[in-house]
């Protein structure tokens, strides 16, 4: 049963693998897509709309993607930790994976700081960060 369960569970993730980029554009017709530029009625693209486009990814990998997983496996972790029944091997493993999940939020944060500071070094103003 337990193997089964795996089955079909990685069949789903593969599957919504496949389907998603079928499902995302990167332009839309109104211009507010990954890439602002291009199409008729927009302005030329230029290096200020390739950094939009480098802001734009950034922002979706850093909240759409890394904090929600993140919580993901803090509830995982912390369901893990309630219902290990006093096994130290559940409770050490709750304990991994928690510190894997801080170890990944600090390592985006690095990230998004690297990043931010290489692209202000290369002169695109930071008042695109939000907060």
């Amino acid at each position: 049963m337990k193997n089964f369960l795996i089955r079909n569970f990685i069949f789903v993730i593969v599957l919504v693998m496949l389907i998603t980029p079928a499902l995302s554009f990167a332009q839309t017709g109104e211009g507010n897509g990954l890439i602002p530029c291009g199409n008729t009625g927009q302005p030329d693209c230029n290096f200020k709309y390739f950094m939009d486009l480098v802001n734009n990814v950034i922002k979706f990998i850093l909240f759409t993607l890394a904090v929600p997983i993140a919580a993901i496996m803090f509830f995982y972790a912390g369901f893990k930790m309630v219902t290990s029944a006093g096994s130290a091997e559940s409770k050490t493993q709750a304990k991994n994976i928690f510190s894997n999940a801080v170890y990944g939020l600090v390592f985006v944060a690095g990230a998004w700081l690297i990043i931010r500071t290489i692209l202000l070094i290369l002169g695109y103003k930071g008042d695109w960060i939000g907060f």
